[in-house]
């Protein structure tokens, strides 16, 4: 196996590189929703304009992410796994460092599409470097790491942008990523994909969909994340609206909601990779987080009235019950051969990342029909979240220790 010739320094700075790389990268991704309010504010925006501007502008972001995702993940089967996690950080810290300087909602959206299109690649190329170096029965180990260094950028935004004002927020997450590229000595290529570089339809996307069976592996890959970026595109990004809705006693912070709940993810994301390694399955595990997902989003509908600071408890026990990313992760890496796991693991991701628009768009044209109810339209878009990812995991196998030293044939 080619994981036996790589040295311990070579894992290490892999590992390293990844999870700093993934930390920044959700770091700048959550400090939208962190500083959706006073950023706006201050561009002169009020009232419902926050939060239809506010969806506009995560909808560019996503819609970024979604061609990033592509454009990224054929890139890394076809010149390399590093190529992306380099060219992906350098370009979401320039769009990021580019976003402090806006002076207008056009120029917002157009950086927030560009720094959505640099964010679409590092998690991908990382999770996939890692895989491919790691032997297989501990894999499960390195990507666990690789995803609760990652998640935890979402609580070090909020306390930045706690500390600081919107515009020097965006300007430290974009020094933090070139400050990252710094490391990138050292760092090994993976083996499996030099030895792939021979093989037929390396990184062609369009591949997946000429073969019903591996199309639909791929459509569930995806599907099994929803739930997730449900609970934290709409619950904790419109969490100050649902706040007033449910009767919190005290004024939500977007900004306290994600870091609460991604605090939540990370302790989620460490049980989550150890359980999996202690059941030997991904499936399981899923299954596991699905369920409790259940009982977290039904607690934030049903509960009216909370005080500010057990609102935020129930922000991170949900981000905890959704805490899956890793096995997500891991799960879609594993599916695939080398010539094409590049670009399914990079834009798996990012087409979970980009149903928040779908999501948003239903949630948006719901109300109406509920009579302008926020809390009936979170209702069904949560159903339908979660009744996607049931059947999706009902369909799947599971891939611990699968050898990844291979290609597909289409």
């Amino acid at each position: 196996m080619q994981t036996n010739k790589v040295s311990t320094a070579a894992l290490t700075a892999a590992i390293l590189v990844a999870s700093l790389g993934y930390f920044v990268d959700i770091y700048d991704l959550l400090l939208f929703s962190i500083v959706r309010i006073p950023s706006l504010k201050s561009l002169g925006l009020s009232g419902t304009a926050l939060t239809d501007t506010g969806i506009m502008l995560l909808n560019v972001q996503m819609i970024g992410m979604l061609i990033g995702g592509v454009l990224w993940g054929m890139l890394g089967d076809k010149r390399g796994r590093l190529s992306v996690l380099f060219g992906s950080i350098f370009l979401y810290s320039t769009a990021n460092i580019a976003n402090g300087f806006v002076h207008s909602v056009n120029s917002y959206a157009v950086w927030r599409f560009i720094a959505g299109l640099g964010l679409a690649g590092e998690l991908g190329a990382g999770i996939t470097l890692v895989a491919e170096l790691m032997p297989k029965e501990k894999r499960g180990y390195a990507t666990t790491i690789v995803a609760s260094v990652g998640v935890s950028g979402a609580v070090v935004a909020y306390f930045i942008a706690q500390a600081f004002d919107w515009r020097t927020s965006f300007f430290i997450g974009g020094g933090l990523g070139l400050l990252l590229l710094l490391l990138r000595i050292g760092v090994a290529e993976s083996g499996m994909f030099s030895e792939s570089k021979e093989a037929n339809n390396r990184g062609n996307f369009f591949a997946l969909f000429k073969n019903k069976v591996q199309f639909l592996k791929y459509i569930r890959c995806i599907l099994i994340g929803v739930p997730l970026w449900f609970v934290v595109g709409i619950l904790i990004t419109f969490s100050p609206e649902f706040g007033k809705v449910l009767e919190v006693q005290g004024e939500v912070s977007a900004g306290a909601a994600v870091a609460w709940c991604y605090g939540g993810i990370v302790i989620g994301d460490i049980a989550g990779g150890l359980l999996s390694q202690r059941l030997k399955s991904r499936i399981k595990v899923v299954y596991i987080y699905l369920s409790l997902s259940v009982l977290g989003i039904t607690a934030y509908f049903m509960q009216h009235g909370l005080t500010i600071q057990h609102f935020y408890w129930l922000c991170g026990a949900i981000g905890l019950t959704v805490g899956y990313w890793v096995i997500f992760m891991t799960i879609a890496t594993e599916q695939f051969g080398t010539n094409i796991r590049a670009t399914v693991t990079t834009t798996v991701p990012n087409f979970v990342r980009g149903a928040v628009v779908p999501l948003t768009l239903l949630f948006q044209a719901l109300k109406p029909v509920y009579n302008g109810s926020i809390v009936y339209s979170g209702i069904t878009v949560a159903v339908i979240s979660l009744a996607v990812a049931f059947f999706a995991l009902s369909k799947m196998k599971d891939t611990f220790s699968k050898d990844l030293d291979y290609v597909e044939e289409f």
